[in-house]
């Protein structure tokens, strides 16, 4: 199982991030600023880390550069400014990637996995993580769904529903919290665009589609 350390100073952040990577099944650990990611990785291995940039004590350029001077660690630099100049810098410091906020949770996690796999801890450093309900298999790992045994065929922005609406099983769930986690926080298109993918969800899991519950007035709930 391939670990990672997330480091920023905003919980949100790093709760998101933990619950997506849990669920994609890597390992994680969480410092709070750069001076703490130092610390952890002097005493701990780690297949990769997710870095911000600005944070109190120690920023993520200079983190990333005093990890590297002992350990060589991929790294995923995050940043809330998009400017030329912090995008060079970070792949100066030897970044990998570069993503900045906001940012969609699916994306992140998808470029995760290139990282690893380019640095040798592809898929075979992840456990299997599946959920089953009867004939109902959902394989995250593989991004498949089955129904009785045949293949759905879902569209990527379907997928990322049903596996946040999955991984957040009986929690009822906003249609601003559907939005955001899925769409990403900059999301500015018609509230439509979430009921008609749930459709396509309903329909793609034929005679489980009542696993999705309506709640009137706020939003959807998986059942299961």
């Amino acid at each position: 199982m391939s670990h990672i350390l997330i480091v920023d100073d905003e919980e949100k952040i790093r709760t998101i991030i933990r619950k997506y990577a849990q669920f994609e099944g890597y390992e994680v650990t969480e410092a709070t600023n750069g001076m703490e990611a130092v610390k952890l990785c002097r005493k701990q291995d780690f297949d990769m880390m997710i870095m911000d940039i600005m944070m109190p004590e120690l920023d993520g350029f200079s983190a990333v550069r005093e990890i590297r001077k002992h350990k060589d660690i991929p790294a995923l630099m995050l940043s809330a400014r998009g400017e030329e100049y912090d995008r060079i810098h970070g792949f100066e410091v030897g970044a990998d990637d570069y993503v900045v906020k906001p940012f969609s949770p699916r994306e992140l996690m998808m470029r995760v996995a290139v990282i690893l796999q380019r640095n040798g801890k592809g898929d075979a450093g992840k456990k299997r993580v599946t959920f089953t309900h009867e004939g109902l298999t959902i394989d995250f790992t593989a991004r498949t769904v089955t129904v009785n045994g045949a293949l759905a065929e879902l569209s990527p922005k379907t997928y990322d529903l049903l596996f946040y609406m999955v991984k957040n099983r009986g929690i009822a769930l906003t249609r601003e919290q559907l939005i955001s986690n899925v769409w990403g926080y900059d999301f500015f298109g018609d509230d439509r665009t979430l009921d008609t993918h749930v459709k396509l969800l309903r329909s793609a899991l034929g005679e489980y589609r009542s696993l999705i519950v309506t709640l009137r007035g706020v939003g959807y709930r998986f059942e299961g």
